[in-house]
């Protein structure tokens, strides 16, 4: 039985740690699989996958799953075209663990998780034989008590904690009560008090001022090593440089040597493009997720000038998208900002620009969008997202065109991108800077069917 524990890791102490340590060698490196959360995909492991192999993890070793499609029904119990019941999620971990304990010859793997991934991981492990191929849980800001746990209120929803999904993974395992399936080696990671999706008042669930009765350690499990991170956000517990060491020195150990991606050189990148299918993740904007490929598409790439956002030159490559949608390989300049531009029938032709990247990727994938109807009297729409994270304004240091960023509130971390409509004519720079990170795109007119979206790494 795993004692139940609690964490609390700085990432100032984790680098004096990380000093002094030294990375596990050749088999003793077990795959790992990461699962995304709810209505993402494996791109938003890309910095993680960097974190891992610059304390040698062997690449061949580092599987992110991509759910075709990734947003939770409304109703576990009800069909929803283009959404996955809590049984496609566990069916689709199970093949993809499948597939990679054949590959590598492994006998386990190491199952790491954001969110609604972890959910896909308790049900595998508790109901799906992942008993048996799984060594190490790492569960990082999974709703494990619920999003809300309100007798009669939407229980049909996996993210009810009375609801019959839940309830049946929380049911104790044994005499002491633990909430874990055993001999798996479990960890969940929280934020102390900064996660919108375990906070005891319901204003990120449209619900303000009524209690979801989940409280801030919704997320931590009796039976489980229980981290808390100061500050994190929601994603940050899984995509942060202290939720990286936390997980390392868990499944190791010992402490990472660094937690910082590496350079590496040449800089490979490829990725898939994706578009929108039937199920709005936003009705208000008109935009749908899901991660199946965009075939027909095509991607053009261009270095740009870091001060302008302009081109240096012609596109450095171009690519249309086969059944698969790949756009790559391509051999990105080091230290160099790229813009990636998509056109696909019926949608918006896509501006995307993209700071330096470090180090080769497997999942840059990319987006087409379409322009929202609360958009069409702008000139220019420029997004500022952060995949990995969310805006805090009391947290973090940022600015979107030098300003305050629209439609993040003055507290708490709840919002992952910002939005600006550009109500005058022509082209021109826009900027953006989180935490030391700095984009400049340009404002590509809306009239011609663009938009512009400024995409951070970290």
């Amino acid at each position: 039985m795993t004692t139940r524990r609690s964490l609390f890791a700085l990432v100032a102490s984790s680098l004096l740690l990380g000093a002094c340590a030294t990375a596990p060698q050749g088999a003793d490196q077990p795959p790992i699989v990461f699962a995304h959360g709810n209505g993402d995909s494996a791109s938003i492991w890309q910095s993680t996958v960097w974190r891992f192999e610059s304390n040698g993890w062997p690449r061949e070793r580092l599987h992110a799953i991509d759910l075709p499609y990734p947003l939770a029904r409304d109703d576990n119990s009800k069909a929803q075209p283009g959404r996955t019941s809590t049984d496609d999620h566990m069916a689709y971990l199970k093949a993809e663990v499948d597939k990679v304990l054949k590959a590598t010859g492994a006998k386990q793997v190491v199952l790491v998780a954001n969110s609604r991934g972890g959910n896909a991981v308790r049900n595998y492990i508790q109901n799906g034989g992942g008993d048996k191929t799984v060594s190490h849980a790492v569960l990082g800001g999974t709703p494990n008590h619920g999003v809300w746990a309100t007798k009669g209120f939407r229980e049909g929803n996996e993210f009810s904690g009375t609801g019959p999904f839940l309830t049946a993974l929380n049911a104790p395992k044994n005499a002491a009560g633990d909430e874990v399936t055993g001999p798996v080696k479990w960890m969940t990671i929280r934020s102390d008090n900064n996660d919108k999706f375990a906070q005891p008042d319901g204003l990120w669930i449209g619900a303000k001022g009524t209690p979801t009765n989940v409280t801030f350690e919704g997320p931590a499990l009796k039976g489980a090593t229980n981290a808390v991170l100061p500050r994190v956000d929601h994603r940050e517990t899984s995509f942060s440089p202290a939720a990286f060491e936390t997980t390392y020195r868990f499944i190791t150990g010992r402490a990472p040597t660094t937690l910082v991606p590496t350079p590496q050189a040449p800089v490979v990148l490829n990725g898939k493009i994706t578009g929108l299918g039937l199920v709005p993740t936003d009705p208000a904007t008109g935009n749908y997720a899901n991660n199946l490929p965009l075939p027909g598409a095509q991607l053009m790439v261009y270095a740009t000038d870091p001060a302008t956002g302009e081109r240096k030159g012609a596109a450095v490559h171009s690519k249309t998208v086969g059944a698969d949608g790949l756009w790559g390989p391509f051999t990105a300049q080091a230290g160099v900002p790229h813009e990636f531009v998509i056109s696909a029938p019926g949608y918006a032709t896509t501006h995307i620009y993209r700071s330096p990247f470090p180090r080769s990727s497997e999942l840059i994938h990319l987006r087409a969008e379409r322009i929202a109807a609360a958009d069409k009297d702008a000139k220019s729409t420029v997004t500022f997202t952060r995949p990995r994270g969310y805006f805090d304004a009391q947290r973090d240091k940022m600015a979107f065109d030098s300003k305050a960023l629209p439609g993040v509130p003055p507290a708490g971390a709840g919002v992952s991108s910002s939005k600006i409509k550009v109500m005058e004519d022509g082209v021109r720079a826009i900027p953006a800077e989180f935490n030391g990170e700095k984009i400049v795109g340009r404002t590509w007119p809306a009239a011609e069917n663009r938009l512009v979206v400024l995409e951070l790494t970290y």
